[in-house]
């Protein structure tokens, strides 16, 4: 088989899946020693990295299978996976993060409700499309979002505004009422920040009277001792925030070379969260910025495709998949540079795999689903015209050799 028939979709973001997926390969290698002795005493750096490994391979045969299926088949699955996601939300609620299934492992349902609820509103704009600028379907559309985002935001504070703002720009792209969507937008805005700055009084009042405060929800006290670190850094601590810092600094512009990660060697999330900043001490400055321009081409070539996708379904999914993405991947190299709290955000296609992983490749094979779909049918236009202009050309030619044969017979 043709790796041309193999690999359908755009093959731009199939070479740029395949980098993001060697980095990572390489990357996982060389910084998992730490977390692989503090947490799984019982195995080795190289079993967890083999099992990296086994998710990437998992994750390209997942991509080429929904790159195969007509894309449309996703809208009419959206309803049912909808349902099923606030399911597996409710029982993660009730038992924490993670839902473990015997043999597979667990997985975070929130990675699931990612994709799903992307789709999900996708199909409404486009159902929609006649009445999209009415307030009522506004609404509508937040409620179904805010269902969702609402589960994930107790345990997963980034996640769910990762959701929310991937969704919401979706909502703006589809021709939802203007004024409405600029308001809730700084309420939703001023709310965060209110409730970021409630979270860091409390911590801090925790810190100087040495009592707990009462939390509204469970990991609000997490929350604001990320906000209250990143307001006031510890230098002298050894935290994965400084130890990421020195990591980036000691890379400079070269990096130190694959392999030669010092820090990682002290970060228990640096095959995870912080594997930006180990990417930059091995490979410098020049490694990084190699890797922010391949989550940019990624996300620009998904636009491009939304843009030339004649179905408003297929653009809307394109547009929101490609944001989700790229926001998560904006996020967490900002946290590893410091720019931004830690927020748990794991980096797209090249932190240590799981559902994360695989999920997301499940949303990058439904992009690869809408390019192949595009591709075919500019592929049968261009046909078509070709066919039309050689017909043209044919009777042009004929209607030339009558008239010079008349010409012939007159003289």
């Amino acid at each position: 088989m043709k790796l041309s028939k193999l690999f359908r979709g755009d093959k731009v973001i199939w070479v740029v899946f395949l980098l993001l997926s060697i980095i990572s390969l390489v990357e996982v290698y060389s910084s998992i020693g730490l977390y692989a002795y503090s947490f799984f005493s019982a195995k080795s750096p190289t079993s967890l990295f083999l099992r990296h490994l086994i998710i990437v391979v998992a994750t390209y045969v997942a991509i080429i299978f929904i790159s195969r299926v007509n894309y449309r088949a996703f809208s009419r699955f959206a309803v049912l996976g909808y349902w099923i996601a606030l399911v597996l939300l409710v029982v993660a609620m009730a038992f924490g993060r993670w839902i473990r299934i015997p043999v597979i492992g667990q997985f975070q349902p929130s990675e699931i409700a990612k994709v799903i609820l992307i789709v999900f509103v996708a199909r409404m704009l486009a159902l929609k499309k006649e009445q999209v600028g009415e307030v009522g379907t506004f609404l509508q559309l937040m409620v179904y979002t805010l269902l969702v985002v609402g589960l994930v935001f107790p345990t997963n504070f980034s996640t769910a505004a990762l959701i929310f703002l991937a969704c919401y720009l979706m909502m703006y792209l589809g021709g939802v009422n203007r004024k409405w969507w600029w308001r809730i937008l700084l309420i939703g805005l001023v709310a965060v920040v209110a409730f970021l700055a409630i979270s860091y009084y409390r911590y801090e009042r925790t810190l100087s009277t040495g009592q707990a405060q009462e939390q509204m929800i469970e990991r609000q006290a997490t929350w604001g001792h990320r906000v209250y670190s990143w307001f006031n850094p510890q230098p002298d601590e050894l935290t994965q925030e400084n130890m990421a810092r020195m990591a980036i600094a000691r890379g400079g512009v070269l990096g130190a070379g694959v392999g030669n990660t010092v820090h990682a060697r002290l970060m228990t999330q640096a095959h995870n969260d912080f594997i930006y900043a180990v990417i930059i001490e091995e490979m410098g400055m020049v490694g990084g910025i190699v890797v922010f321009l391949l989550y940019s081409i990624l996300y620009f070539r998904c636009i491009r495709l939304a843009w030339r996708c004649k179905g408003r379904f297929g653009a809307l999914t394109v547009a929101g998949m490609g944001t989700v993405i790229y926001l998560q991947a904006l996020v967490n190299m900002s946290v590893a540079v410091g720019v931004l709290p830690v927020t748990g955000q794991t980096l797209p296609f090249i932190s240590y795999g799981g559902t994360a992983y695989l999920f997301m490749g499940c949303g990058l094979g439904i992009i690869q689903a809408v390019a192949a779909d595009v591709y075919r049918k500019e592929s049968e236009e261009r046909a078509q015209l070709e066919s039309a202009s050689s017909l043209h050309d044919g009777d042009t030619t004929q209607a030339r050799s009558n008239h010079e044969a008349d010409t012939t017979q007159t003289e």
